[in-house]
């Protein structure tokens, strides 16, 4: 083996290899054209996985359960506020969502019904950009899916609330952890079907989610039919020393449901 062979190869053995493409990166929509202006920083916001990435399945399994992980890269700049707009839903804005500093950088898992083959996206502002992270995703009917048991079962339960830590891991002198948060609600959507009747079920789901440890903002979800039934949020937070979670929550009927969890114990 010559020397420049040699050299040569061990060049290309010590680069990084090329990150791979993206398996379903977002696809041109006349649906967002017509959205994009009504969305905050919608028209202005561009794609920069440096700051802002959204992770969701190539083919959902179920289109009434997609996971969306939404995250930042180590040393990005501070997103306040995001919206996740899904293009091809009857009402596109799944939600608005607002973040406390504890949450950031931000890593975060939420669960969506997909009603068509479409784009999901979210929209976020820095101090300097509006940027853009979103996936294209294969579903279809999530909007009108069946509730996975009997309305009356889910009604009855409606409110329950549960709270885990999931890890944690020290950050400084403080601790970041990894938590998930389930909310019993059957978040319907008005264009599921009673299949004894077969009239539309009347639209009833949770527009409001407040999370604090203590009297800090985690986050707030301020959001539409598009959230999945039974809601479930999977997040990483930075302790601030409070002894309790709080969750705040109410509903379109006007349901109100508050919760309160130690954290110690969990």
């Amino acid at each position: 083996m010559s020397h420049v062979f040699r050299a040569a190869l061990t060049a290309i053995m010590l680069c990084p290899a090329p990150a791979l493409a993206q398996d379903n990166p977002l696809v041109d929509s006349t649906a967002w054209e017509e959205l994009k202006e009504l969305v905050p920083d919608g028209d202005t916001a561009t794609e920069n996985s440096d700051i802002l990435l959204l992770d969701a399945p190539t083919r959902a399994m179920d289109p009434a359960f997609v996971p969306v992980h939404l995250t930042q890269p180590p040393g990005a700049p501070a997103i306040r506020a995001l919206t996740v707009v899904i293009d091809e839903n009857p009402a596109p804005v799944a939600a608005e969502i607002t973040l406390g500093p504890a949450m950031l950088p931000l890593d975060m898992e939420l669960r969506l019904r997909v009603n068509a083959y479409s784009n999901i996206r979210a929209i976020a502002v820095t101090d300097t950009a509006s940027v853009l992270a979103g996936r294209y995703v294969k579903a279809s009917g999530g909007c009108a899916a069946p509730a996975s048991k009997d309305l009356e079962a889910l009604q009855a339960e409606m409110g329950q609330m549960r709270f885990q830590i999931l890890s944690s891991e020290p950050e400084g002198t403080k601790v970041r952890h990894t938590a998930k948060l389930m909310l019993r609600h059957p978040n319907t959507t008005g264009f599921q079907r009673d299949q004894v009747t077969l009239l539309n079920i009347p639209a009833h789901f949770v527009d409001v989610l407040e999370v604090r440890q203590g009297d800090d903002l985690l986050f707030k979800v301020t959001a539409g039919i598009s959230i999945s039934e039974d809601p479930v949020y999977q997040f990483r937070f930075l302790d601030n020393g409070a002894e309790r979670i709080t969750v705040h929550a109410e509903d379109t009927d006007g349901n109100v449901f508050d919760q309160s969890f130690p954290m110690t114990g969990l």
